[in-house]
């Protein structure tokens, strides 16, 4: 059959056309992909809200000839509390780059859904955010390979920009949210 069902955490997405949107998922049981979502721009559209960044959601894709196509979406779970404060947030994206950044496109890899999810979940409750996304950088260079413990000593940000070969889009703004009280 054409359909299937994935579970995923949206990382970003990008508007197309008139009306629709590419959204990047980070799925658990194909890893990172692009998903095309027609209409979801309509002020009709009950499928917009379910598609926001940061939500962990459960989606319906067609396979066509190109790239999937978004049939139906229900929210698992939406990290409110999350977005509820710009300090927060703002690292949410900043974990959202990383792994959009680090993670190949269709390789599937549960570790680092399951690591994203629950730092997600975590970030909401912690005051030690530094720490805690330092933790996350660690693990998610050290489930990809990049990372080992010769490394410890090196910057993550100064490593992860290397194998990017390119600046953090998030970098120039997380010293203004760690100099903020959470």
């Amino acid at each position: 059959m054409n359909t299937y069902v994935v579970e995923g955490i949206v990382l970003k997405r990008r508007n197309i056309g008139e009306a629709d949107r590419i959204l990047t998922i980070l799925t658990k049981q194909q890893g990172k992909m692009q998903v095309k979502a027609i209409g979801v721009r309509k002020i009709s559209s009950k499928r917009a809200s379910h598609i926001e960044p940061l939500n962990h959601v459960s989606m319906s894709l067609y396979k066509g000839k190109g790239m999937p196509i978004l049939t139906e979406v229900a929210t698992k779970e939406s990290f409110a509390t999350l977005k509820e404060n710009l300090q927060t947030i703002g690292f949410a994206y900043h974990l959202c780059e990383l792994v959009d950044g680090l993670c190949p496109e269709g390789q599937e890899n549960i570790q680092v859904f399951d690591l994203l999810r629950s730092v997600l979940s975590d970030i909401c409750h912690t005051t030690h955010l530094a720490e805690r996304i330092h933790e996350f950088e660690v693990a998610l260079l050290t489930t990809l390979g990049y990372w080992s413990s010769q490394s410890a000593e090196l910057n993550t940000s100064y490593v992860i920009e290397s194998i990017l070969e390119r600046k953090l889009k998030t970098a120039r703004m997380l010293p203004k949210l760690f100099l903020e009280k959470v």
